[in-house]
């Protein structure tokens, strides 16, 4: 077993780092106090390539593999995780869809805008009724002569306001269930689709997450993404990726709040000495650096399994579910390192903590990704 990265692999975790620190950690608690989209970031992002991270250069993209995207969103969000959401949903699910199922013809006109960060974009599964059990959506799309006509409402888009393009499900044959589901991308300004309200979430708060809303929405049939009603069995693949740029995420957000309580903990005196010294404190950040590195370790081999073309579903879930609930352990013990400093805006251990909780729920809870995996274990026995 090789644990040594690639020559690629390191330069894109450090052109990352460096681009975190310099660019968004002296902005982004504005950006997060005045709940405002950091359009100007991810544009520096898009010129990057790291909009387009996972797509070859011939389609704008960085042509980078799993692990090393994986790194990215680590980097990312180990400085803020509102950023690190924004990019790898943008690339995960919206742009990987399309690139991964579409013909050639709509890999050609979508990808390489959306892959260079001229466009954003964003993916329509949940509905206000239907999140873990997504194939109850009630989003009907109506087969005529020359389009389909959509109707129905897309809850919590990552994305959603803010997006020139997204790929939305919808039921094309409501008798059939999971089986009977269809994707479509739509592009903004499209008569009859448009944003919903714009959620104010407990983290965050430089996420543009929203309603996406259709009415009468006539996509042309040339829109249909994929084959009609597989678009359930497909949504399953790309959420394979999803997960484990999630999981990537929490193991970025896991490093940052940790990153913080050591620097407190050097720095904050009590009783004549740093409270590092004392034992339980110490006690704490080593538990926590042991849990951070299983999860990146977890994170790293489903990356590294995508990128052999093995299904990592299981993997994945395994992943995204152990590094999520670090994510809040890790953030939660920082804060408490902190003392009362830490239940205020003076210090960035706040918005750790209100931005881990997302990872718990968003991309799959963690009951039903332990419902994946136990599911895994029955069925391959």
């Amino acid at each position: 077993m090789d644990f040594e990265l690639t020559a690629e692999q390191e330069l894109a975790r450090r052109t990352a780092r460096e681009f975190a620190e310099a660019e968004i950690a002296p902005v982004i608690a504005r950006y997060d106090e005045a709940e405002e989209f950091p359009a100007e970031l991810m544009a520096k992002l898009g010129a990057l390539g790291f909009m387009g991270a996972l797509f070859p250069p011939e389609h704008g993209g960085a042509g980078l593999d799993y692990v090393a995207y994986a790194l990215v969103v680590e980097e990312l969000s180990r400085v803020d995780g509102s950023v690190g959401i924004t990019m790898w949903a943008h690339n995960s699910l919206c742009t990987n869809h399309i690139y991964t199922f579409g013909t050639p013809a709509q890999r050609d006109r979508y990808v390489p805008p959306l892959a260079r960060g001229e466009v954003l974009g964003a993916w329509g599964l949940t509905e206000p009724g239907s999140g873990s059990d997504a194939a109850a959506m009630r989003t009907r799309a109506v087969e005529g002569d020359d389009a389909f006509v959509l109707d129905g409402t897309k809850a919590f888009i990552t994305n959603g306001s803010v997006a020139g393009t997204a790929v939305v499900l919808a039921k094309t044959d409501p008798a059939a269930g999971g089986r009977g589901v269809s994707a479509f991308i739509i592009e903004q300004g499209t008569p009859g689709f448009r944003p919903g309200q714009r959620y104010k979430k407990l983290g965050l708060h430089a996420s543009d997450t929203a309603e996406l809303v259709l009415e009468g929405v006539r996509v042309p049939k040339a829109n249909l993404l994929g084959q009609r009603n597989r678009g359930f069995q497909d949504t399953k693949k790309v959420l394979e990726g999803g997960r484990i740029a999630m999981a990537a995420m929490g193991v970025g957000l896991a490093q940052g709040a940790l990153d913080q309580a050591v620097r407190y903990a050097k720095e904050r005196h009590a009783f004549g000495q740093p409270i590092g010294q004392f034992q339980g404190i110490r006690a704490t950040l080593a538990d926590l650096a042991t849990e951070v590195e299983a999860a990146r370790l977890l994170t790293l081999r489903a990356a590294y399994g995508k990128d052999q073309g093995r299904p990592v579903m299981h993997e994945a879930s395994m992943a995204k579910v152990f590094s999520s609930e670090v994510a809040v352990r890790c953030a939660t013990k920082a804060v408490q390192i902190h003392g009362g400093y830490g239940y205020t805006r003076e210090f960035p251990i706040e918005r750790f903590y209100r931005d881990a909780k997302l990872c718990e729920i968003g991309e799959g809870t963690s009951e039903v990704q332990r419902m994946v995996i136990a599911r895994h274990l029955l069925e391959s026995r």
